[in-house]
């Protein structure tokens, strides 16, 4: 059994070391994706959505000029470009935290 310790043993543990620096790493960029605040507009700032790097929407923001009962089906497109724009810079965010991990799979 003396000889298994040659078969890889050493390089098994720094492995798993590797792998559990990985999780870490993963965990702390999913973190930073929750935390994150990215504010999409749209109609020259009149609407405002706010979401974080998981595209949740913790704001909406409508300034009282946007809003015309005479034409509601513009207020909708003005809510529905700042959710794009917002949903836009999620993703941003989401590729440059979560690039790294992608060549992982389901590894981690």
């Amino acid at each position: 059994m003396a000889g298994f310790k040659g078969y890889g043993g050493g390089n098994m543990q720094a492995m798993l070391r590797q792998a559990q620096q990985m999780q870490q790493k993963l965990k702390e960029a999913q973190d930073e994706l929750e935390e994150l605040e990215l504010e999409g507009t749209a109609g020259s700032g009149m609407v405002k959505v706010v979401v974080n790097g998981k595209k949740i929407i913790s704001s909406v923001t409508i300034d009282p000029k946007a809003v015309d009962p005479d034409d509601v089906e513009m207020l909708e497109d003005l809510v529905m470009a700042a959710v794009n724009d917002a949903y836009s810079q999620a993703d941003e965010e989401y590729e440059r935290l979560m690039g790294p991990f992608q060549a992982l799979g389901g590894m981690l």
